[in-house]
């Protein structure tokens, strides 16, 4: 059996909430959290990992990379593009 290696370059997004740092890839869908930085890197590596491992042994790789919003250019997928990350201010009226 032939095997190979697919590569891909994913934006991750980390977040603290309290004592815990979030890992989050918006291209996956897909999130971890630890109790430090470091390790909240190497669990969503490993998660990221299982997912693809999981998504070609079901034969599926095309049709959820297509439904996240990735594209085939040349034979390769690419995720979407985090284009901006921003804090925005949001007023919502309330009535008491």
């Amino acid at each position: 059996m032939n095997k190979t290696a697919l590569s891909f370059k994913l934006s991750i997004v980390f977040l603290r909430e309290g004592n815990s740092f979030i890992a989050y890839s918006p291209a996956l869908d897909l999130s971890t959290s630890a109790s430090s930085f470091e390790k909240a890197r190497t669990r969503f590596a490993e998660a990221a990992k299982l997912f693809f491992e999981e998504v070609i042994k079901k034969g599926t790789i095309n049709e959820v990379l297509q439904e996240l919003g990735w594209q085939k250019h040349n034979k390769e997928w690419q995720p979407p593009l985090i284009v901006s990350q921003e804090t925005e201010s949001i007023r919502v009226p309330v009535v008491l």
